[in-house]
């Protein structure tokens, strides 16, 4: 079974969603809320939840999957494995924090 791994511009994102929880709502629902986005990537890579293909206008190759208020963008990487590109807030505008995030096509 294939694992995941989280490229640099998703930990950015995780660190602010686990400061901004943290802020709002407290040190247990932040943790919380965390495990439970972890507990998605590992679903993801098992391939146990549902998941479309990143929208064409993206311009990318890619695929997103929701988590509670959160799109979690990622792709299959060439041994299988998924790359977790990003995690942004349904409110967020996904086209340009996505093109940031994402980059190039090529793996990281």
């Amino acid at each position: 079974m294939s694992g995941f791994r989280i490229q640099a511009a998703a930990l950015v994102r995780l660190e602010d969603i686990h400061r901004h929880t943290l802020e709002q709502w407290g040190e247990a629902q932040a943790e919380r809320y965390i495990r439970g986005i972890f507990a998605q990537f590992e679903a993801i890579a098992a391939r146990r939840v549902f998941w479309r293909p990143v929208p064409a206008e993206f311009g990318v190759k890619g695929y997103v999957s929701r988590y509670e208020r959160h799109m979690i963008y990622w792709r299959e990487l060439a041994d299988g494995e998924v790359g977790i590109v990003t995690v942004l807030h349904e409110r967020m505008h996904q086209i340009a924090r996505f093109r940031e995030d994402f980059g190039p096509a090529s793996e990281a």
